[in-house]
């Protein structure tokens, strides 16, 4: 029995190693407790991020081992936030060497303002509810690659800024929900080495504000 018990012990520990550590270096899932990123993701969305997308890391540590890749303009990624600490999903808008304008709430990068086309409403209706009607939605054409954002009417956020220029290894994130998101209006530039992956999809979501319902559209999709 003593025998059962030791081998059931460290059998149990070394399965609880392997999980940590691959959630730690090669890929993760993480809950969204806030809204900064809606309409693209949700609160109650559990969202796969990929760890290996850009270096290796060592495990629990973070030390860079190899680097075969960078954040590119457009991608969803998991970073710390300069201000708290916190963990932060946001998009990445501005890359090294960047030039970062904002007027009217219209992005201009490096001089050229992005285009922008009202966005079809109806499939938001379906996973926001009553609550698409405070949003105003707009096709945003991050220089080639086209999302999702919201605007909320009347809400005071930073419509305007800069032009502020990135320096080497820095990068602008914002959130897809432009009048609620603390991002880099806020708290400036966010360093590579606080960039921990790239979020491919959604596993799986909840919807908090329904008794924690299925949002079965959701299972399994992917993110731009």
């Amino acid at each position: 029995m003593r025998r059962l018990m030791r081998h059931w012990v460290f059998s149990s520990l070394l399965m609880v190693l392997s999980v940590m550590t691959f959630r730690s270096a090669i890929a993760d899932w993480n809950d969204v407790p806030t809204g900064s990123m809606k309409p693209t993701i949700l609160i109650g969305d559990r969202i796969l991020v990929n760890k290996l997308a850009y270096d290796l890391k060592v495990p629990f540590l973070g030390n860079r081992l190899v680097t075969w890749g960078a954040p590119e303009r457009g991608d969803i990624v998991i970073c710390w936030s300069p201000a708290d600490g916190a963990r932060l999903v946001k998009r990445v808008v501005g890359v090294p060497g960047d030039v970062i304008e904002m007027k009217g709430g219209r992005l201009i990068i490096n001089g050229q303002e992005l285009d922008y086309q009202t966005a079809d409403g109806s499939d938001f209706d379906r996973a926001l509810g009553q609550e698409a009607g405070q949003y105003r939605f707009y096709t945003e054409d991050l220089t080639g690659h086209k999302h999702t954002v919201a605007a909320t009417p009347g809400k005071r956020a930073i419509h305007n800024f800069g032009p502020v220029s990135l320096g080497p290894d820095q990068y602008f994130m914002m959130g897809d929900n432009r009048d609620n998101s603390a991002d880099s209006r806020y708290f400036g530039f966010i360093p590579r080495s606080d960039v921990v992956g790239r979020v491919e999809g959604i596993a799986f979501s909840l919807d908090y504000g329904d008794h924690y319902k299925p949002r079965w559209r959701r299972f399994f999709t992917r993110l731009i």
